[in-house]
């Protein structure tokens, strides 16, 4: 998910242990929930991956717009085994302090669904030091193509785009109330907003839900020219052609040495999917997830509000 929480609630009991890196208990979360496998064990392949990567909002973001202690603390964890975390978020990198923030055990960080990715492992207290491994764009023309044929099936949308100099850390375009970070955005023309290199845009529609404007955009627009996805926040985001969170993880991933077949992901929403497909190690859903990530998942945790990686990670380590 990017930017904001998926809105798919989970009725699952909120575990009952808690992990400290210093002194780590563990104890069996409680039943109830969706599952593969023996009550919550970990159907792994032998051993441990190699890399761990995380969705951010409505994974480890909980509803309230905060990560728990238990969560950073099993993310922590994961890297005094020596295992690098990344966060893997819609997120632009305009918000890169936040994303930090939000997964400071993050050495790496890949934002804007894949279009951005960093090294925060040579960061001290601030970004300022990252390092940036991969970076593209697309042009606003690209976009306003996109938007022209969206608008021949569907009517008026509104539009937002991350210009790729996002030096203000404000999207552009146009107001609406649907948008849940009316303080985000920097109100200007569709002319003013194409005129710039972006990161990606955002398209909503007042007659149709995210996944219905998702599927008819599908049919209209050139999968070539541009990747299509939604996050959870009720708008199709737009994206340079072939990046998805798959491609930016797989940068990492490269630079890291490490193969598809070792990398653990965590996610909720269809804008992980491409990367539930890439990774081979496993591939976890929580249980307040999208169906179709639900469907595609290996194995499924408890929600974001129950601490679901946290559970997850703890049950890992422990050797369950």
């Amino acid at each position: 998910m990017s930017d904001g929480s998926s809105g798919y609630r989970s009725t699952v009991t909120p575990p009952t242990c808690l992990l400290e890196v210093a002194d780590v208990t563990f104890r069996p979360p409680v039943s109830g929930a969706r599952r593969h496998g023996p009550e919550w064990a970990v159907a792994r392949r032998p051993g441990l991956p190699k890399l761990v990567a995380t969705d951010l909002d409505g994974t480890i973001v909980r509803s309230d717009g905060t990560v728990s202690d238990r969560t950073t603390a099993a993310l922590h964890a994961v890297r005094a085994f020596g295992i690098p975390v990344v966060g893997v978020t819609g997120r632009g990198p305009r918000l890169l302090d936040l994303n930090r923030r939000d997964l400071p055990a993050a050495d790496y960080m890949v934002c804007a669904q894949g279009a951005h990715v960093t090294d925060l492992s040579c960061c001290g207290a601030t970004t300022a030091d990252a390092l940036t491994l991969f970076a593209t764009e697309m042009t606003g023309a690209v976009v306003a193509g996109v938007v022209a044929a969206v608008e021949e099936v569907t009517g008026p949308v509104t539009v937002l785009v991350e210009p790729a100099a996002a030096v203000d850390a404000l999207l552009w375009g146009e107001p609406h109330p649907s948008w849940p970070y009316a303080e985000s955005v920097h109100p200007c023309s569709r002319a003013e907003a194409f005129a710039i290199p972006l990161f990606k845009a955002f398209l909503h529609a007042e007659r149709y839900d995210a996944d219905e404007l998702l599927a008819l955009a599908g049919t209209v627009v050139d999968p070539g020219l541009v990747e299509l996805t939604q996050a959870g926040l009720g708008y199709v985001e737009v994206c340079p052609a072939g990046i998805t969170k798959a491609s930016g993880l797989a940068v990492v991933a490269g630079h890291l040495g490490v193969d598809a077949a070792d990398v653990l992901v965590f996610g909720d929403m269809p804008n992980d999917l491409p990367m539930f497909g890439w990774a081979g190690w496993s591939r976890v859903a929580v249980a307040n997830a999208h169906p179709t990530l639900l469907a595609a998942a290996d194995e499924v945790t408890p929600s974001n509000d129950d601490d679901g990686v946290a559970v997850y990670l703890e049950r890992l380590l422990a050797g369950d």
